[in-house]
């Protein structure tokens, strides 16, 4: 290794793989913590600011994974990941591998896999925020995989963020991931549409936000109702039926007609919400729109 070992401080030794935005951001917090952290980049000098830090620089990945009991991978993507550990996997045998490179559920299913093949204790995980978000309590980090690698490792993985353990399926930190960042580009698509619309009239973005955002929690209400509607299968229509906001999402149209703005998305919602009528179910509730996106 090129540079002297940082003060051990009694917390857990923790080595991270990888030190683009995200994995320095990783590498950081958990310096930050006191966490004697040991580092590896394909391009060592990203590792510069690191080890003024106080983190070790090693030179190979072999190195870097025995380095400590608890190895942090955050690469580009799965072909990466594998390629880099592949070679190591005996020197990684015994110890904890959390995998916070993005990927399928597929992906995280089959290092898992690997993992087990190894002896190797695997999570898999999801992290959601940006580098900047590492290490605030407000941030989640989704986990899934080893319940035993979760349980022995939990405080350390809080330095980076709240860690949400979604249980042994290693594929579940991935299909939350998708699915949530799924709904966060809708959200700002609807959000940027009706900024959109307002502007038209010369409201302000930043005079609309404030009561949009009070408006997304009531929203946030009506998502755990429906989600019970969901999982029991039953839609009853005790709050607002698909038939009347069929007929509410022609105001939308119609308003934004007359404002030149794109109505791709409204007219979306408008062609599903028609077929479940159409399909006898306008005195449901919203959440009956699941269906619509199921496999037949």
């Amino acid at each position: 290794m090129n540079d002297a070992p940082g003060t051990h401080t009694g917390a857990a030794p923790v080595t991270v793989l990888g030190l683009g935005r995200m994995g320095s951001a990783l590498a950081a917090a958990l310096l930050a913590a006191g966490h004697p952290t040991t580092v590896w980049n394909r391009t060592p000098g990203k590792a510069d600011a690191l080890t003024a830090a106080g983190a070790v620089r090693a030179d190979t990945v072999a190195d870097a994974v025995t380095a400590s009991g608890l190895v942090v991978v955050c690469v580009l993507d799965h072909a990466a990941t594998s390629a880099l550990l592949e070679p190591v996997a005996g020197s990684l045998a015994g110890r904890t591998l959390v995998n916070l490179t993005s990927g399928s559920p597929e992906q995280a299913r089959e290092m898992a896999a690997w993992a087990s093949g190894h002896g190797i204790g695997y999570l898999d995980g999801g992290i959601m925020t940006t580098p900047e978000g590492v290490g605030l309590r407000t941030s989640m980090i989704l986990y899934s995989g080893s319940p035993e690698a979760f349980a022995a490792h939990r405080a350390t993985l809080a330095v980076l963020g709240d860690p949400i353990d979604l249980g042994p399926d290693a594929g579940l930190a991935s299909l939350y991931d998708a699915g949530l960042l799924g709904l966060m580009w809708s959200v700002f698509g609807g959000w940027l549409h009706a900024t959109a619309l307002v502007g038209a009239d010369g409201v302000a973005a930043g005079a609309f936000t404030p009561v949009a955002l009070r408006w997304l929690t009531t929203v946030g209400g009506f998502l755990d109702r429906y989600a019970g509607q969901i999982d029991a299968g039953h839609y009853p229509g005790d709050d607002a039926t698909i038939d009347v906001q069929l007929a509410a999402v022609e105001h939308l149209l119609h308003a934004g007609r007359e404002r030149g703005v794109d109505g791709r998305l409204p007219e979306l919602h408008r062609e599903l919400m028609a077929k479940a009528v159409a399909e006898g179910h306008g005195g449901d509730s919203y959440a009956r729109l699941v269906d619509a996106f199921r496999r037949p």
